[in-house]
């Protein structure tokens, strides 16, 4: 009884401004650029190092080389590279970086070190307490 009628729900519908969906934010690692993996040799071409055997300049993205551009290390072509996404970019959003110690701003790889070391020190101290007598 107290449910409004069919035609109210729709006027109230139709009438209503739509909810626009913001942007999504993108992180530093998905807006740094790829890189790409041979699938063969395994070689890695960083857009930021570029490529000096094929005297591709640093900054040069992937998609920018020459379709005839070859692996340097077993020289196949272009379609065999596949993308790995961004390396060396610290993760998160660049407002977060001034965050956390200066924890923020290491890089994945960084960060796996930092914490796989610290808890290799911890196992040893634990072990050496055995030494204790």
């Amino acid at each position: 009884m107290n449910e409004p009628a069919k035609e109210e729900q729709l006027v109230s519908k139709k009438t209503l401004p739509e909810e626009k969906t913001p942007a999504k934010e993108k992180t530093l690692a998905e807006q740094a650029p790829s890189s790409y993996e041979c699938r063969s040799c395994g070689y890695v071409y960083v857009p930021s190092k570029g490529d000096n055997q094929g005297k591709v300049p640093p900054g040069t993205l992937f998609t920018e080389l020459s379709p005839d551009w070859r692996c340097p290390v077993c020289g196949v072509r272009k379609t065999q590279f596949v993308n790995i996404g961004a390396q060396g970019a610290p993760s998160g959003f660049a407002e977060n970086l001034d965050y956390g110690l200066g924890i923020n701003r290491l890089t994945p790889a960084q960060k796996n070190i930092l914490i796989f070391g610290a808890l290799g020190l911890g196992f040893l101290f634990f072990l050496s307490l055995y030494g204790l007598h």
